[in-house]
């Protein structure tokens, strides 16, 4: 059977099936073998072996190289302004592909004489007390605003608020500044408190009278700019304006409105309701609640609402303690960990359930409730208040008349302030409804998310349809005084089928068919050999035998699919008590193992973990035989029954990491791609993965990848940096030092290219095209990528020889959008859907592109932006292209979403980061010194990446 990767290996092994019939082709001439990496590219000719077309074997081989050429002195000062760059428009459509009728989640906007928009900053204060920033406690006060002097100061007019510090009215106010006051009262509906009889302390009690006089604030409302709603007119007319953008801003924040008066909760342009969909559990005290996502954007066709279904993660309402064993997946609750506990519920509302009021969590005591002392004042008759230490239980039990059950051994939770604590049993605290989780989730979290919030997209389109009716955003007054109506239907557009292309293995060519293919009765293009090889077992319920069987079984596969692979060397087996340990003294007693029993470090090693992905050894084990040993190695994990489709998909990875290809495109492997084959073209795909919610600090890990042995497009070289957190421009592109190199990622990258560059007429060369695929950015840092990290990219060319400069083609990939395609009939679209009109941008050239297959759920297309196109690609070539991009990675038999080198480098930069794993980086840290991983000095310094080793550096050890 046909399948895609399949989760069964911490690498992501998945099956290929087997069923297609031979095609007998001659096989292919060998591939030119590589050279030796040079100090510096050069424009002389180098003389090599004749080259062939696919090898079955890369061998490498030395190139002389001639001395490097000497570098012109540059005067920067006197170099011209580069001019500033912006995307490039649309030059016209594509025809290729059988067209197709399609449905869109886009809703039609008109709008007939729209009005401007004022812009009016908000700051609001209560007395004595810095500005108020808690957006629900905001739009309260401008409720109330409203309420009082709606008719007077504001003109009797709606107005749109942001919940921080921006309003805005159709038409102007009368009067630029405004200042009023207003007082929100404790009523029975606050959700501030809810009436109750007492306090668990003195604290309490100051806060109930507070709130029983109402609290006065200061609203000061002041003009601040007028926004020309007009300007949609001309961005829909195909021109650039950035004010266009803000009367865009003005009308998301009039649909923020909208939801937040719906009672949603609001998530940036999502909103949520528990109340509108069932919960969904997916463990952990977390549950997964379903809403929208909503936004307008320009479109050829005018304006539309964009409308998509969208999930977040809620803490599950209920108890505390109920939410920290299920939490933390334990049943007595003397096993919490409280540092973790804090983590989780800092800032978590919530209500006691002997007074009804409700607070917010700061923490939990460092005592137990029966130890825990606070200051409690006391009088006896007229004498004078006395303060005693008691205890949080005495004073509950004694004081309070409050019974607790288990509470006495356990921490208090702290809902007081930092320097003035106030403890709370923790039984008598209940998590109120409506808060979002916004730490990591679990695998088994993320796949009971996944699995629970799938939809069909006939079910997609139902739920978007009822919400277009239950919002009915044109009796919104705001809406309506722009004079904007929402059509409920959505959009119906054409699209086009491009053809899949044509793949060619050992000796056969094929056709996918439903973005699928399979190795059954083929071999790889080039099939790798592996002369020495040897299985670790870190499963216990993986018994030696089987480990045998397993590695037997592979060597098989790997036979039938024309790799040359000797018998294992040997199974290295954990001993039992060395299960306990922590993951890096488990690897390297597994490395001693292997020094022990092996007489020579072997070739390649496949580790048998005990956990799907979730594995701690995984991040040591990478990096200590990436790094310290160079020994290219896959992992995979336990597994009910390992059959010929999942070792296959085994062997597809184990080929591509030691240098074997299984599959090239046809027009790849006889020289006839478009633009690509005429010139060396190098293929640049770019990512930077962040670290994971809840850990800010972590390090961001930039990755670039980059096609090697031109004119293949199917292998590629990753190089792989740390940045600062949270920082999305890649930092490393161009890095000179005082020494005058470049220790950059491109010019890494751009040597490699070169001395494995051995196309006719026999001379390794730089490439005078590059294309260049950015993944992870949004439209609004398009403008950095053009004008930073484009700019770098070729300082680090000009670097390497001067004036050096090949034409660019930069393409941003955007996966995480929320546009949808859909069939007239149900089902999934077609692999190969392409959509360039109508829903696409008035200006800009983009297009969207879903070149898989849709078993599960509804696919979601890449949206492609097109910024730069130096080379001149027709439409067609240059959509054609990204299509075929999408067939050529090496690690399943399906076509993915998105092109490979944007797989790959997300692969490279997720691989990398399990090196900076807590555990092994203070490792890293202890060992600096003996060479083995490097910490950058200094305050807050980035701690750089173990450098990988010379043997694997080269290689697809992300595949």
């Amino acid at each position: 059977m046909d399948s895609k990767e399949v989760p069964g290996s911490c690498d992501e092994a998945g099956p290929s099936s087997i069923k297609e019939e031979p095609v007998n082709l001659p096989p292919p001439p060998p591939l030119p073998a590589s050279g030796i990496l040079p100090q510096q590219l050069q424009l002389e000719a180098v003389n090599v072996p004749p080259p062939g077309i696919l090898p079955q074997q890369l061998q490498p081989e030395a190139v002389n190289m001639p001395p490097p050429a000497p570098q012109l002195e540059k005067n920067e000062a006197q170099r011209p302004e580069t001019p500033r760059l912006t995307p490039m428009r649309r030059p016209g459509l594509g025809r290729c592909g059988r067209p197709v009728q399609l449905l869109c989640n886009h809703f039609r906007v008109t709008f007939t004489n729209i009005q401007d928009s004022f812009h009016y900053n908000v700051t609001i204060t209560a007395e004595g007390r810095p500005p108020v920033t808690n957006k629900v406690l905001c739009r309260k006060i401008m409720d109330k605003v409203k309420e009082i002097y709606g008719q007077s100061e504001l003109d009797n007019k709606e107005f749109a608020y942001d919940g921080e510090k921006s309003m805005f009215t159709i038409g102007p106010l009368t009067r630029n500044n405004v200042e009023c006051f207003v007082v929100l009262e404790d009523d029975k509906g606050s959700s501030s408190r809810v009436a109750g009889s007492g306090s668990p302390s003195e604290i309490e009690k100051k806060k109930k009278r507070k709130e029983d006089r109402g609290q006065k604030f200061k609203v000061e409302i002041a003009f601040a700019a007028k926004v020309s709603m007009k300007s949609l007119h001309s961005v829909l007319q195909g021109e650039v304006s950035d004010k266009a953008q803000d009367a865009l801003r003005v009308l998301d924040i009039v649909l923020r409105q909208h939801a937040s008066r719906k009672g949603y909760l609001l998530v940036r342009q999502s909103f949520f309701h528990w109340g509108f969909a069932p919960l969904v559990e997916i463990g952990g005290g977390v549950t997964g609640c379903r809403g929208y996502h909503i936004s307008f954007r320009p479109t050829q066709k005018g304006l539309s609402l964009n409308m998509d279904v969208s999930t977040t993660m809620l803490i599950k309402q209920g108890m505390v303690i109920e939410f920290l064993l299920a939490n933390q997946n334990v049943r007595d609750p003397h096993r919490i960990d409280w540092l973790k506990a804090k983590r989780v519920l800092k800032g978590i509302r919530v209500r006691t359930v002997h007074t009804n009021m409700e607070f917010k969590i700061l923490g939990f005591s460092e005592q137990i409730c029966r130890n825990q002392l606070f200051p409690l004042k006391t009088r006896n008759g007229d004498s004078e208040p006395k303060v005693v230490e008691v205890t949080v239980l005495d004073y509950f039990i004694n004081q309070r008349r409050t019974p607790l059950k288990f509470s006495a051994d356990l921490p208090c939770v702290d809902v007081g302030r930092a320097k003035r604590p106030n403890y709370l049993p923790i039984e008598l605290c209940e998590i109120l409804p409506g808060q979002r989780y916004t730490k990591s989730l679990t695998t088994p979290q993320r796949t009971a998310l996944v699995e629970q919030s799938r939809q069909r997209p006939e079910e997609r389109m139902q739920v978007l349809q009822k919400a277009m009716d239950v919002n009915d955003y044109n009796s919104d007054p705001l809406l309506r005084a722009c004079n904007i109506n929402v059509d409920k239907r959505l959009v119906a557009l054409d699209g086009r089928i491009l053809e899949p292309p044509k793949l060619k293995f050992g000796l056969v060519e094929e056709s996918p068919r439903n973005g699928r293919w399979n190795f059954n009765n083929k071999t790889m293009i080039r099939a790798a050999e592996i002369k020495s090889w040897a299985v670790a077992n870190f499963n216990p319920r993986c018994h030696p035998n089987e480990a045998k069987f397993i590695a037997h079984e592979l060597q098989q596969c790997c036979s039938k699919r024309g790799m040359v692979m000797s018998t294992c060397g040997g199974v290295l087996e954990e001993p039992p008590n060395g299960r306990n340990l922590n993951p890096i003294d488990r690897v390297e007693r597994m490395l001693e193992q292997m020094k022990a029993k092996l007489p020579n470090p072997p070739e390649f090693l496949l580790c048998i973990l005990p956990e799907r992905k979730t594995s701690d050894l995984y991040g040591p084990w990478k990096r200590k035989f990436l790094s310290d040993w160079g020994i290219v190695n896959q992992c995979i994990s336990p597994i009910k029954k390992v059959n010929d489709q999942y070792l296959t998909n085994v062997a597809l990875k184990i080929n591509a990491k030691v240098g074997g290809l299984n599959s090239v495109l046809t027009v790849e492997a006889t020289n006839r791609i478009p633009k690509i084959s005429a010139q060396p073209t190098i293929i640049i795909g770019m990512d930077v993965s962040h670290g994971s919610p809840g850990h800010a600090d972590s390090p961001s890990i930039a990755a670039v990848v980059a096609s090697r042995e031109w004119p293949l497009i199917s292998r590629y070289r990753a190089s792989v940096r740390t940045q600062s957190p949270k920082v999305e421009m890649i930092e490393a592109l161009y890095k000179p030092s005082p020494t005058g190199a470049d220790s950059g990622m491109i010019n890494e990258l751009l040597i490699d290219f070169y001395k494995t560059c051995k196309s006719p007429p026999n001379v390794a060369r730089k490439p005078m095209q590059m294309i260049i695929f950015r993944d992870g950015v949004s439209e609004s840092q398009f403008d950095q990528v053009l004008n930073i990290e484009l700019q770098s990219i070729l300082k680090a060319c000009d670097h390497i020889e001067s004036g050096y400069r090949p034409k660019v083609t930069l393409i941003v990939a955007q996966k995480n959008h929320h546009t949808k395609l859909f069939q007239n009939v149900n089902g999934n679209v077609q692999p190969g859907t392409i959509v360039d009109a109508n829903i696409c941008h008035p200006r800009n050239y983009d297009f969207y592109l879903c070149p898989q297959a849709g078993p599960i759920g509804t696919s979601r297309p890449t949206h492609y932006h097109v910024l730069l196109d130096e080379n001149n690609f027709t439409v067609d070539d240059l959509q054609i292209l990204v299509h075929a991009l999408s067939y050529v990675y090496q690690r399943s038999t399906t076509a993915i979403s998105s092109v490979a080198p944007i797989n790959y480098a997300h692969l490279a930069a997720t691989q990398m980061q399990q090196f900076l794993k807590a555990e092994d980086l203070s490792e890293a840290a202890s060992r600096s010194g003996r060479g083995e991983g490097s910490v950058a000095s200094g305050v807050g310094a980035v701690p750089e990446l173990p450098q990988l080793h010379k043997k694997v550096c080269d290689t697809m050890f992300f595949c």
